[in-house]
């Protein structure tokens, strides 16, 4: 199969690389690539013993006795245009891109 690439106007072939996984063990829920995403793509999660998830407000967090930690989820992949932001400012890089096959 071929992935999706796209031609810039300089003639150059780009291959966008869309968030395909989260590593949630080493992610510390800092939220800094929610805030860069501006495609809802992902969200704030609290994890409890179980393992379970709570979704989380970053706005609002008043729920911190529910869960152990927090951590990011990948709420939207669908919505994921390729620009990498989240994994460029995750101080435990803790994300995987893949390009799309077509």
């Amino acid at each position: 199969m071929a992935t999706f690439s796209v031609t810039l106007p300089s003639g150059e072939i780009w291959t966008p690389k869309f968030v395909s996984k989260l590593n949630q063990d080493n992610c510390i829920g800092c939220a800094r690539c929610v805030k860069v995403c501006a495609n809802n793509v992902l969200a704030l999660a609290g994890m409890t013993e179980d393992g379970d998830l709570i979704v989380v407000d970053p706005e609002n967090d008043d729920d911190d006795d529910e869960y152990e930690r927090k951590v990011m989820t990948i709420g939207t992949q669908a919505n994921c245009i390729g620009c990498q932001a989240c994994s460029k400012v995750c101080p435990k890089k803790c994300y995987t891109h893949e390009p799309a096959e077509v």
